[in-house]
């Protein structure tokens, strides 16, 4: 079993707190960073919040395979949620 079959969302959720404030790129190259406000994410080049739900459902399509970039997780804040998952190992590239 590999590491990604075995993160659970609140793993994601946890990784998601540590990683704050951290640099992260689009895939156009725009940087950002986002923090966490109770159950919804905010990204500093938005103003509209992404939310737990909406993260739990991308992380479920990422966990089903075959995301090869953003478009393909399909919620709001798609652009943002990538590169995170990226990194996190959510998402191998």
């Amino acid at each position: 079993m590999d590491r990604m079959e075995e993160m659970t969302f609140e793993d994601l959720w946890s990784a998601l707190l540590r990683f704050q404030s951290c640099p992260f790129y689009t895939a156009k190259g725009l940087e950002y960073s986002y923090t966490i406000h109770g159950g919804e994410m905010k990204v500093d080049r938005k103003e509209k919040t992404i939310t737990k739900s909406s993260i739990k459902i991308a992380f479920e399509r990422a966990r089903q395979g075959g995301v090869s970039g953003p478009k393909k997780l399909g919620v709001f804040g798609a652009s943002y949620l990538y590169p995170v998952f990226v990194r996190i190992g959510v998402i191998a590239e």
